[in-house]
């Protein structure tokens, strides 16, 4: 994945706290150099006030029916702040956003 990012002349985005995601699961070692060099490629979306604020709208409309967890609502705010497609493994947890797709089906 490192060397197509480094091959492309797309931007991709990641929003912060995808950054903290993954982090919370990479082990020590070379793992942890290929995830430092993989964010290093993507611009990351930091989140301001005008994104948290969206974050707590759509959290409290689509909790209750769609489980949505409060870091959901967070990626889906910095993407929907800067226009932009969403790829997860989870698109039902973003029924708010319009473009939302699975990178890949397991």
């Amino acid at each position: 994945m490192v060397q197509l990012l480094e091959d492309t002349d797309c931007e991709f985005y990641l929003s912060a706290v995808s950054v903290a995601e993954l982090y919370v699961g990479v082990r020590d070692g070379r793992e942890r150099e290929v995830l430092d060099q993989l964010v290093g490629l993507l611009r990351t979306i930091e989140i301001s006030t005008k994104i948290t604020q969206q974050a707590g709208l759509w959290r409290r409309e689509y909790d209750k029916s769609h489980g949505t967890a409060i870091i959901d609502v967070l990626i889906a705010a910095c993407a929907d702040t800067l226009q932009i497609h969403l790829a997860t493994l989870h698109v039902k947890h973003f029924p708010m956003l319009p473009n939302v797709s699975a990178p890949y089906h397991k």
